[in-house]
């Protein structure tokens, strides 16, 4: 191929491509042609690279077919309102749309803590059935306060975020088999009460009120969300519904699972600094209380109001149309 030749009979419409990929306003007539050009563009690429590889004359068109397909796919949004979709639209409509299944968690697990932290208070054999009465002691008057305030706080506060991400994490992927979130929800609520109930049973109610508190409403609550996610993410596959396939309810689930997955991330962040800074903090209970009271409150009326718009515009919390998978029409 005479690539002189090629380039002097196609070089005006590179340079009519070039101009109108940098025009911002188009006529529908320009808009065409600039379709067109592109169209010719990437096939002259081709023609190029495999005939007559030149490297300049490839960068040269492979810039400008790159250009033309932003102007005529469109740019995309700046990342800091992507960013700003996220904590204001998926994230919480994502959560809000699986409500049902992350109160229905936390009401069961609730029960079922309290319900054990009851019974162990009242029955000191049983405590001493479940530890020895040194341990008890040694829990009792040092390790449970001393487990917020014996490593600095900073690390301890990656240490709790790191902790408490990857259970999250573990509850929400999980799910998707269900049996395995239940059980990684028995053992928590079967720790958290049996602790309790032998905190509460010894007389240190309040010091184990008034540390666990704190942190630890938003902290399990997170937790719960993850697991209702989870689970309603392995409903998907069970009981897909009659508008979707199996394979459809299961990938939508998925992305706006991890679209929670994200958003606790950031949440329980939040939760490791209350927990390294605040929980063992010289303030007074009832200001170290209601900085997690005032947390876990905030988030809920986060999800509330925000989800609860999105939901009624129709978000989902799934990707935007155009990023979602292709489907094929039925009949």
């Amino acid at each position: 191929m005479d690539l002189d030749a090629y380039v002097a009979e196609h070089t005006d419409e590179w340079a009519r491509l070039d101009e109108l990929a940098g025009r911002r306003r188009l006529t529908g007539a320009e808009s065409d042609e600039l379709i067109t050009l592109y169209q010719r563009s990437a096939t002259h690429l081709s023609v190029v690279q495999s005939r007559s590889p030149d490297p300049a004359l490839v960068g040269r068109l492979s810039r400008l077919v790159s250009r033309g397909r932003a102007a005529v796919t469109g740019s995309s949004a700046p990342a800091w309102r992507d960013v700003t979709t996220f904590f204001t639209v998926s994230f919480p409509v994502a959560v809000y749309r699986a409500w049902r299944w992350w109160c229905g968690v936390a009401t069961a697990s609730s029960l079922v803590a309290f319900a054990l932290m009851a019974y162990v208070a009242a029955h000191p054999a049983v405590q001493t059935r479940l530890l020895p009465s040194e341990e008890i002691r040694q829990l009792v008057e040092h390790d449970f306060a001393d487990y917020y305030s014996e490593n600095p706080a900073q690390s301890f506060a990656a240490q709790v975020w790191t902790n408490n991400a990857m259970l999250t994490a573990v509850c929400l992927i999980s799910g998707i088999l269900v049996l395995p979130v239940l059980y990684l929800l028995v053992t928590n609520m079967v720790s958290v009460g049996v602790v309790g109930g032998i905190m509460i049973g010894q007389g240190k109610g309040d010091v184990f009120w008034g540390l666990i508190t704190p942190h630890g409403l938003l902290e399990i609550m997170c937790v719960f969300v993850g697991a209702g996610v989870g689970l309603r993410l392995g409903w998907a596959w069970i009981a897909p519904g009659p508008r979707r396939t199996r394979a459809q309810a299961l990938a939508e689930e998925s992305r706006a699972g991890v679209v929670v997955a994200l958003g606790l991330v950031l949440v329980l962040a939040v939760t490791g600094v209350i927990e390294a800074f605040v929980t063992p903090s010289p303030l007074p209970t009832w200001a170290r209380v209601g900085i997690g009271v005032a947390a876990f409150a905030g988030f809920h009326l986060y999800v509330v109001t925000l989800g609860r718009r999105a939901s009624r515009a129709g978000e989902t919390g799934d990707l935007a149309p155009g990023l979602r998978e292709d489907t094929a029409p039925l009949a």
